[in-house]
């Protein structure tokens, strides 16, 4: 790689000591980040600096092309020389020596994860920092180092601890095949309710949406009352059927499996997904479905109401029930009723279950 330099006897060439050559997939990813639009500046100029250098340009005219000065050109090209690909990258800096070290760090930890404040229910950035006042430590920085340490001591999950079913995965089992493969001669309905569905209509009138404007609400409202429903989707086909009821009991359940007996053709066996709710498996629901031996019974496993489908929708009603306004009870049900029935046009079967998901219900394991 040839330089030059100003002499007294004019201008004379001089031979780099630095050279500078890359491979095709070095200079294919140089030629890649000197293009990039999101790249950091500095990155972007010593790939474009790493290739010039590469092509035998002078370090004068690569400093002049980069709008940089010629000693950086001179540092990148020594760097670009000695360490390859890797000068690219900023070398690590020693800086400021840190004032919270370890032992800071595991107080921190040990204090959010003990139990909480006397007089708080959580832990919160000053409350540790209270704690720890031997430390001097601000909250602010405590906020930082629970950032390194990816400590979140604000938030919270919640689970249920069910307690050990060993039907579990062959009631799951049973419930997934009715999903898979409708039995011959057969209908399967998902059946459940849907409680405290509320009534309810805002003191004033909602402003509708605009441009540059959203939809605005008034805060207050007025309740008139909940409209509790009772609902069967037919799995294989899509179609839901909704009843409205007074109260959610066994004897409710048993007039929505009358009308569900009615409607159906007496030849076929009817398949009941159900979960595990109390008029679901009340005294006269259990003799009623005795003397009645063309409905069969599926339980989903305890707790695990999410495996019944009508599941799923109950949660679109919800969606599209969240923000109406209803000046009834009735208002609501007639609502609901007209989405239902505007659901059952275009109604499908739910995909099937996730074959991963499948392996695990029906033998317990992925």
């Amino acid at each position: 790689m040839i330089a030059t330099v100003e002499s007294r006897g004019g201008v004379m060439p001089v031979r780099s000591p630095f050279t500078v050559v890359w491979d095709t997939e070095q200079r294919e990813m140089l030629r890649q980040l000197a293009r990039s639009r999101t790249a950091p500046l500095r990155r972007i100029l010593r790939a474009r600096a790493a290739l010039a250098a590469a092509e035998g340009l002078p370090t004068a005219a690569i400093a002049r092309d980069l709008g940089v000065h010629v000693a950086t050109i001179r540092r990148w090209r020594k760097r670009f020389h000695h360490e390859g690909i890797a000068a690219l990258e900023d070398r690590s800096r020693p800086g400021r020596p840190r004032r919270y070290g370890p032992e800071v760090h595991l107080a921190i930890v040990a204090t959010v994860t003990s139990a909480k404040p006397a007089t708080d229910s959580q832990w919160t950035h000053k409350a540790i920092a209270n704690s720890l006042e031997s430390y001097g430590i601000s909250a602010s920085q405590v906020g930082r180092i629970l950032a390194i340490l990816d400590l979140k001591p604000h938030l919270v999950h919640g689970w249920l601890t069910r307690p050990d079913d060993p039907d579990f995965h062959k009631k799951a089992a049973e419930v997934c095949a009715l999903y898979l493969h409708r039995p011959t001669r057969s209908i399967v309905l998902s059946v459940d309710e849907k409680t405290a569905i509320q009534a309810r209509s805002r003191r004033h009138p909602t402003r509708p949406a605009r441009p540059g404007d959203v939809e605005r609400r008034e805060f207050e409202y007025r309740r008139h009352g909940t409209a509790p429903i009772i609902a069967a989707l037919d799995v294989h086909t899509g179609p839901v059927l909704v009843e409205d009821i007074t109260r959610d009991n066994s004897a409710a359940f048993i007039r929505f499996l009358r009308q569900l007996d009615q409607a159906t053709d007496a030849s076929l066996t009817i398949h009941l997904i159900l979960d595990n709710g109390s008029s679901h498996v009340a005294k006269t629901t259990r003799t009623w479905l005795a003397a009645h031996p063309h409905f069969v019974v599926h339980h989903t496993p305890r707790h695990a109401s999410w495996l019944n489908q009508i599941e799923i929708f109950f949660s679109t009603l919800t969606r599209r029930l969240r923000r109406g306004e209803f000046t009834s009870r009735q208002d609501l049900i007639d609502q609901i009723i007209g989405f239902t029935l505007a659901y059952d046009d275009e109604a499908r079967p739910f995909r099937r279950i996730e074959p991963k998901l499948m392996g695990f219900l029906l033998v317990g394991r992925v």
